[in-house]
Order: structure tokens, then sequence, then C-alpha cells
């Protein structure tokens, strides 16, 4: 597969893990956690035992990620969680940006309408891309109850392409997981998956990814070559 970089007329982009390296973020919690059991693992290594967990529960977590919309629950489980984050709001410093972002978008800006469309709360994503002042780069923001089912359901893309005023074939979504793809074939879009959060390149593959990146920063390369 391969894309038809001349159909692109607009973008959307997941956040965990392709625009934020939550990947990471999970990676350092685990390794804090296996440190004391550090001699059961090969070559005493809990960083390197943090990381395959984290890497192995990838997948069981997406083929359950749909659970809640498939019984009308996403609605109330993403309000408990907007109203967990209103009580204790996460700490910025839980945020890191990818390598080469910012650079992507402003070289992005202006050629193409761009769309952040995520399964996170309005809250955490908010308060992520006011943290790294990358509001000003979008058209649209589509979280968790935006639409009425999240991904891998094709509605969020939908939404981002309609408010866009962009058919939903002529978009290309870039996410990190097979959610982001699913979602993104459902909708009619083409999609990019990247290697830079929670995805492995076989399995994004699998699920119809059109190219695979290493980062999410090397889309400016193909869009703009």
């Amino acid at each position: 597969m391969s894309l038809e970089i001349q159909k692109i007329q607009a973008l959307c982009f997941d956040v965990d893990g392709t625009l934020s390296d939550t990947d990471d973020q999970y990676v350092a919690k685990f390794e804090k956690l296996f440190r004391p059991l550090s001699f059961l693992f090969k070559d005493r290594d809990a960083h390197r035992a943090a990381r395959r967990f984290v890497m192995w529960s990838e997948t069981p977590g997406n083929m359950i990620f749909g659970i809640p919309d498939v019984l009308g629950l996403d609605d109330e489980l993403a309000t408990i969680s907007d109203w967990l984050t209103r009580k204790k709001p996460p700490p910025l410093k839980h945020f890191i940006l990818i390598e080469g972002i910012r650079e992507m978008l402003t070289a992005l800006q202006g050629k193409y309408p761009m769309a952040v469309v995520t399964a996170r709360n309005e809250s955490g994503t908010m308060q992520f891309l006011e943290q790294y002042d990358l509001l000003p780069f979008f058209d649209v923001i589509v979280t968790a109850l935006t639409a009425e089912h999240s991904k891998p359901y094709p509605d969020p893309v939908l939404h981002a392409t309609q408010a866009m005023t962009v058919p939903p074939e002529n978009c290309l979504m870039i996410g990190d997981t097979t959610v982001d793809i699913r979602a993104g074939k459902s909708a009619g879009a083409q999609t990019v998956g990247v290697l830079c959060g929670f995805g492995e390149e076989k399995e994004l593959r699998q699920r119809g990814a059109d190219l695979i990146l290493e980062n999410t920063a090397d889309l400016v390369d193909v869009l703009l070559k």
C-alpha cells in the first residue's frame, strides 16, 4: 500500500503516542514498579522489561478499547474521567511532546487544515495542547465525547472532516495504533501508522495502514517533498 498524496487535502492526528510521548510515560511508571524485581529479568534490566510489558499490553488493550461504545457506556465513562480530572488535574509534566512535532506542524500549517482526533478526554487533550502552545495549528479538536462514538468507530474522523469541509476520502488519519487505522479506514480516509507510540509495524500494516513512518515528524518529508 502507498499514499495517494495528490488526494490529501486535510490531516487528522491522534494524540497519545502520535503527538505526545505517552509510551515513554508508561514505560517510566512500570520501570519504577519493576525495579525491585529486576533480579528476575534478563540482564537485570527493569527498563527493558517495562518497555516489553507496555508493548505486549498494547494489542489486547486495543481489542477492548471499543467495548464501552458497544455497551453504550462511552458517554458515562468519559464524563466520569472529566469529573476526576477537574477534581485533581494531572500535572503538566505528565505530557511530553514527541521530538520534531512543532517543526512538522509549523511546516504543514497553511498547506493543510489539521485536526486533533483523540479518544482522550477534553480536559487532558486541552492541557497537552495548551502546555506546548499547539492550539493555533489545529482547526478542529475532536475528543472522547465530541462524536456519538469514539475510535475505532469512524465517527470522530467523519466529524473532523465535516468540520474542515473536506471529503473523508481526501483526509489523512495519522496514529500509532490499530484503533487509529481502523477509524480512518472505516471513515474512508487514507491512513499513516507511526512507530513512535504503542503500535507495531506488522499489526498496523495488517489493519491497512497506507504508509508506516518511524516518527510522526517524518510526515513533513512525505507531504512536502
